[in-house]
């Protein structure tokens, strides 16, 4: 068996998220593993898993997601990227394809990840991005949205930014980064770490966003840490906004 690792590129607009559903019916596919999987197995003639770094939430969207597939298929590199291109739907698009280690595991390999959230703060919505984007046209406390990301990077119990219905054993993550920056009309906040709670990107954000428009004061941060509750830490932005980027291994 060949082991291929594929770079995915998506807008997650009309999916369920990454992940396949149990009721999902293969041949109408509503997730991103779920339509790779099935255009993959058309392909093979097998029946294809396909493995991916990350589990991207409904409505979120990938630059360059990682997954990775076995396969007895003799198809070249080339073939199955055209293949791809030729078939998957159009917002879905893999940009890469190699074979790999045997051992390579797009998930358990994976050592840090970058997302981003972009927010559009002008007056009027940004009709070309606005599946891409939040528009909130507020204008935002950046420096107490940094004190605050100052707070919350390094490694900490992000329970208090999770959803109630994840299911990981620990909930102990390191943020590597967190940045606010600014361009004209724009904010986006950088996230990497070592992995992400369900949700957590788009918790964070939140609770960022709440300290931005002054709800919340930047070092409450801290105790949100400490309360390991999800009622203690902001709302949940909304998907549109944020993208994953990278997957380092």
């Amino acid at each position: 068996m060949r082991n291929l690792k594929i770079v995915v590129q998506y807008d997650g607009s009309r999916y369920l998220g990454w992940q396949r559903q149990k009721e999902e019916d293969p041949e109408r596919p509503r997730t991103i593993q779920g339509k790779l999987e099935q255009v993959l197995s058309r392909m093979t003639g097998e029946s294809i898993e396909v493995i991916g770094a990350c589990r991207t939430d409904a409505g979120v969207h990938a630059e360059a997601q990682v997954a990775n597939f076995r396969t007895s298929s003799t198809l070249t590199l080339q073939e199955v990227r055209a293949y791809c291109t030729r078939y998957l739907p159009e917002d879905i698009a893999v940009t890469a394809a190699d074979q790999v280690d045997a051992r390579f595991h797009a998930r358990y390999r994976a050592r840090r990840k970058r997302y981003v959230y972009r927010i559009w703060t002008a007056p009027h919505p940004h009709v070309f991005r606005r599946r891409y984007c939040l528009h909130l046209p507020e204008a935002l406390d950046l420096a107490a949205m940094r004190r605050a990301a100052a707070l919350l990077t390094g490694e900490h119990d992000f329970l208090s930014f999770t959803s109630s219905k994840s299911r990981t054993k620990s909930t102990v993550r390191t943020l590597h980064a967190l940045e606010v920056r600014e361009q004209e009309g724009w904010v986006e906040l950088a996230f990497e770490g070592d992995g992400f709670l369900h949700n957590m990107a788009r918790i964070l954000t939140g609770t960022l966003l709440e300290v931005g428009g002054g709800r919340l004061e930047a070092e409450a941060v801290g105790g949100i840490l400490e309360a390991r509750e999800r009622s203690a830490a902001g709302p949940l932005a909304p998907p549109q906004g944020l993208c994953l980027l990278e997957v380092l291994f």
